[in-house]
């Protein structure tokens, strides 16, 4: 593991300019999902927007990527829902020392390659199953209505259907909060507004204003604390209790940090000396889950989406991700209150609409066109994801991959 070079920073001012202004861009973007992300895992807004910060300066400084961004994650909001309804969140900080101990042990014993190497229908159908969780998961906050007993999420989501007593305000801020983020472009350039504003931050404002000009009767986000860095040692009291849900977490956070990098080198078309260095990111990943967790965070991972608009924002160096982490700071320090008033309805449509956005439909046609035993262990992965869990999901989905390869290799041998 080694410490940043000066060449993993700017090294002129065009390069310094523009990973500020993509570090001021992702930070945009960052906010609201933060804050939902936060809010979904049933910890809070503070948790999640700390999370970010935190983090997400701690991994970009230390990671092995120059374009990752950091922070809290739908698919780790997924783990972490049912750990933390039975074990609570005091034991968050145990569980970040250890989960992010892991990681750094995974770096450390050189397994980043290996991961690295996961069949891309494999992943694809992992990101599937996040995806449709992440939507699954914001009905609470959608209907106005408690969450539903269980702990597997199908179970959750219809218990929470049938409790019945929607808030149907609710319901239309998700709606207006959708329709508005997926037509924002069509809107700005209609209103001949040629400055980037990003989709979902510009979805979670409308949805706000609307529902504050109707005077709608709303669960808001509530108080968010401008400390976002409070100390909480952790206690290893039940540490028996937490081994299975730590490794949970620490594999969670090392194949999507790690896929999150390779997509972001790709979009970038990266030349080879400045790719990932894969055990470097697994070391930066688990520094900042155990940072994070015991600063008032949860676990974090890579986030795709937000690595992908630092890439179409013209990002060259790690530098950008520490940008948007310091400009996060700023917002809270500053604007805390505006962003308490937030209504939990366009929370949750701002992120059923990054659910979508993670299905990418162009990419899952494609793959909709290969072998018939890739889209099987595709479609494998991406059902048992959502019916079990995200780690069981991506384990079956290997299976089924190497039980094919299996098949054809001894079929190729009878012949």
């Amino acid at each position: 593991m080694r410490l940043p070079k000066k060449s993993d920073f700017p090294s002129n001012k065009h390069e310094l300019l523009d990973d500020v202004i993509a570090g001021v861009t992702v930070a945009i973007v960052a906010l609201p999902l933060a804050i939902g992300f936060g809010i979904t895992s049933g910890m809070s807004a503070a948790a999640g927007i700390s999370t970010a910060i935190i983090a997400g300066f701690i991994a970009a400084f230390f990671g092995g990527s120059r374009l990752q961004v950091s922070g809290p994650t739908g698919a780790m909001t997924v783990i972490l829902i049912p750990v933390i309804q039975k074990h609570g969140i005091n034991a968050m900080p145990a569980l970040g020392v250890m989960a992010g101990s892991i990681v750094i042990l995974m770096g450390f014993f050189k397994l980043g390659t290996i991961i690295n190497k996961v069949p891309h229908y494999v992943i694809e159908g992992f990101t599937v199953g996040i995806a449709v969780i992440i939507a699954i998961q914001q009905l609470p906050m959608a209907l106005g209505v408690a969450k539903g007993a269980g702990e597997r999420t199908l179970l959750i989501a219809f218990n929470t259907i049938k409790t019945g007593n929607y808030n149907y305000a609710s319901i239309a801020i998700v709606a207006i909060t959708l329709i508005f983020k997926f037509n924002f472009t069509k809107i700005l350039r209609a209103l001949r507004i040629k400055s980037y504003i990003p989709a979902s931050f510009g979805a979670l404002l409308f949805g706000s204003l609307v529902a504050k000009g109707l005077s709608l009767d709303l669960i808001t986000i509530g108080e968010i604390p401008r400390n976002v860095a409070t100390f909480t040692a952790p206690t290893f009291s039940h540490i028996a209790n937490l081994i299975w849900p730590a490794i949970m977490i620490a594999l969670l956070a090392a194949i999507e940090s790690l896929l999150s990098a390779r997509v972001a080198d790709s979009m970038a078309h990266m030349p080879n000396e400045k790719r990932l260095e894969p055990d470097q990111e697994l070391f930066g990943q688990g520094l900042a889950t155990a940072l994070a967790s015991i600063f008032g965070g949860q676990p974090a991972t890579g986030a795709i989406a937000r690595t992908s608009v630092n890439v179409r924002s013209h990002a060259h160096t790690r530098f950008a991700s520490m940008v948007h982490s310091m400009v996060l700071l700023l917002i809270i320090l500053i604007a805390a209150p505006i962003f308490s008033q937030i209504p939990q309805a366009a929370i949750a449509g701002v992120l059923i609409g990054t659910s979508v956005r993670i299905l990418n439909p162009a990419n899952l046609k494609e793959l909709l066109r290969t072998t018939r035993g890739e889209v099987a262990v595709f479609a494998i992965t991406a059902i048992s994801t959502i019916s079990i869990d995200l780690i069981w999901g991506i384990s079956i989905g290997l299976t089924a991959h190497f039980m094919r390869n299996y098949s054809i290799n001894r079929g190729k041998s009878l012949k």
